[in-house]
């Protein structure tokens, strides 16, 4: 209980609670789908209304974002600095996109909703991706400082020697929790701005579950900040 009251007591704790009841929501509309119309219609209104809600929760967050950049430019790591950046940008520009949607559903100002989703899940669709190139930049880097122990010393003879690298690598990765759970979070939020560009065609269910385990991934670095991968 202290954990939840803790977690609603941050703007950012309330966002990803509401973000994982928006998921799980879709997840429960879509096995509904073909039983209880009435509860289909229950829980596609509450995951826009959770939506909605995070979008003002959200609101004016992009100037947060940008202003973030700053200290990247003195980051050593020119792989990192530069995919968090661009990272960064891309999230400020989706916020903005994110901002004017609300803007429409609020009634303030007419907005084609369509055509800035869009927009929107264009620019996110970047932003996880250069989050994933860092992420898998972060891994390559850890299994070249674990090489002597993950590769035997007399290399690769068979088959049997590729599983026990396999296993090594695994557990040198399971190790480092920051960059497995960064990596978990960003690879499930992947497919979901993919999936509604229409790149993928995935069930409403099946995004539904990748956003709350994306979700719980994020709420687990609120509740335990030294997993979360730095700089962020």
């Amino acid at each position: 209980m202290d954990t939840l009251v803790k977690l609603n007591n941050q703007t950012a704790g309330r966002d990803k609670i509401a973000r994982l009841v928006q998921y799980l929501s879709r997840v429960l509309w879509h096995r509904l789908r073909h039983s209880n119309k009435d509860q289909v219609n229950a829980f596609k209104n509450l995951e826009f209304q959770l939506s909605t809600f995070r979008k003002l929760l959200r609101f004016g967050k992009c100037f947060d974002v940008l202003y973030s950049t700053l200290p990247l430019f003195d980051h050593p790591d020119a792989t990192v600095r530069h995919s968090l950046i661009l990272s960064k940008i891309a999230l400020s520009l989706f916020l903005i996109g994110d901002h004017l949607l609300w803007l429409g559903r609020a009634d303030v100002c007419t907005i084609n909703t369509q055509k800035w989703s869009r927009i929107s899940n264009k620019y996110w669709l970047y932003s996880i991706t250069m989050n994933l190139v860092r992420d898998f930049y972060e891994i390559s880097c850890i299994i070249k400082s674990q090489k002597q122990s993950i590769i035997p010393s007399s290399g690769i003879q068979n088959f049997n020697d590729l599983y026990k690298i396999l296993i090594r690598t695994v557990m040198v990765l399971q190790s480092n929790r920051t960059v497995m759970i960064d990596t978990v979070k960003n690879g499930c939020d992947f497919f979901i701005p993919l999936t509604a560009l229409g790149h993928v065609n995935m069930s409403p269910g099946t995004v539904g579950w990748l956003g709350v385990i994306s979700s719980i991934a994020g709420l687990l670095v609120l509740i335990e900040p030294k997993v979360k991968l730095s700089p962020a």
